[in-house]
């Protein structure tokens, strides 16, 4: 007769609340990382931004009251917290492995793919974390789901001047006048000019690099320095880095895949309107790869539209093979960052963060409040089984909105 959950040590809430938080955010979550987080008292997140912060205290004669200063603020925002969760089933066979006595082998295989599993729901759930960031400094705004399934959008108000479209002509890799070298320190010098920030980091993907490196300006400049044009192609990041007077070039190919499962057949040279069960993140422009899971196989398409009410995604050309409903998948592989942007912005304003990660109390199967990543069980009795999920809430907050500069360098 199957054991209850709680007859197996490691999969006590207790224990595996303590292996996911073992795992902090991988190294490649440049923003997560970077930025931190902090604590807020409920599931509505409210925060004060201000655009400056150069201000004098005045002068006033000794005998004289203090005069009054507003607060620093000069937005309020408020917005529901954002919710992602996800569970993984574990069947009776792994169940029996993970409490077999007295066969060593087959429980420390099952321990290893209940860590390797446990590891892939914590990132999974970095990794959202991370892309909320990075639509931010990306976009501008982010889109999620609130209650009733309604869509949502948190508009951060980077001022328009920060977010800039190079002309045709000046575009890095096909415009007649590009000049790279001057786009950038134009970035440099409307953050000084603004709030007095100095651009310290940059961030920017391998179709940008190889942009930089092979720009003439660039190549010019770098042979009549000490860097000479051998370096540039040896160390690329830390020479622009230099050149460009930023102490944190970071090139970031870090990637996330979105997956969905086919609810209607796709019929091959025919079907362009693809029906599948959530649409949520796949985007326009993506390309949106079919797999053939008993054939595996693969063929991709370019996504023309996404339409989440209808749950359907439009593909400019229908595929040439045929897909089964509820067996066969589609998936979008995406970076993180756009590969037509070059991002620049300050970290810091005055010793403080410009952005950070509020993470709000929710309660899992009646607990007490918890905060941040949280895992949680519960056991199935037919077929015998039992659920693993992932759950965090919460919602980046961005305090000095004219701290970053977007910059569109192709179309």
């Amino acid at each position: 007769m199957p054991q209850s959950q709680a007859d197996i040590p490691d999969l006590r809430l207790k224990r595996l609340t303590k292996l996911i938080t073992r795992f902090t955010s991988p190294p490649s979550m440049v923003l997560t990382n970077l930025f931190g987080s902090d604590r807020w008292d409920s599931d509505v997140v409210d925060w004060e931004s201000q655009i400056g912060n150069r201000g004098l205290t005045p002068f006033v004669a000794p005998d004289s009251k203090a005069p009054r200063v507003a607060p620093l603020g000069v937005a309020t925002h408020e917005a529901k917290a954002a919710c992602w969760k996800e569970k993984m089933y574990l069947g009776e066979g792994f169940l029996n492995n993970l409490r077999e006595p007295g066969n060593k082998n087959v429980y420390y295989r099952a321990q290893k793919r209940l860590a390797n599993e446990s590891r892939m729901l914590s990132n999974r759930s970095d990794r959202r974390v991370e892309w909320m960031f990075s639509k931010i400094f990306s976009a501008g705004e982010i889109e999620y789901l609130d209650y009733n399934s309604t869509k949502q959008t948190v508009d951060y108000g980077i001022p328009t001047d920060n977010i800039v479209s190079c002309d045709t002509t000046r575009e890095w890799d096909t415009g007649n006048s590009r000049n790279i070298l001057e786009d950038i320190f134009d970035a440099q010098l409307t953050l000084s000019n603004s709030c007095g920030a100095k651009i310290d980091y940059a961030l920017f993907t391998t179709e940008i690099l190889k942009l930089m490196i092979f720009d003439s300006g660039i190549q010019t400049l770098l042979a009549k320095s000490a860097f000479g044009q051998g370096d540039l192609f040896t160390n690329p990041v830390p020479v622009l880095g230099s050149l460009l007077n930023i102490n944190n070039m970071v090139l970031y190919d870090e990637q996330y895949q979105i997956r969905a499962n086919l609810t209607a057949a796709v019929t091959a040279d025919s079907s362009t309107t693809i029906y599948v069960d959530d649409t949520i993140d796949f985007e326009v422009g993506g390309t949106l790869t079919f797999y053939d899971v008993s054939a595996k196989t693969t063929e991709a398409e370019t996504i023309s539209a996404v339409n989440t009410d209808s749950g359907t995604i439009t593909v400019s050309t229908a595929p040439s093979t045929s897909y089964k409903a509820n067996e066969d998948l589609v998936y979008m592989t995406k970076k993180f960052l756009p590969t037509d942007k070059f991002i620049m912005f300050a970290s810091q304003l005055e010793g403080q963060k410009i952005a950070e990660m509020a993470y709000v109390p929710y309660s899992m199967n009646g607990a007490n409040r918890q905060y941040g990543k949280q895992l949680d069980s519960w056991p199935v009795r037919d077929p015998a089984g039992v659920f693993i999920m992932c759950e965090n809430r919460g919602l980046p907050v961005l305090y000095n909105e004219d701290c970053i500069y977007i910059l569109t360098v192709t179309s």
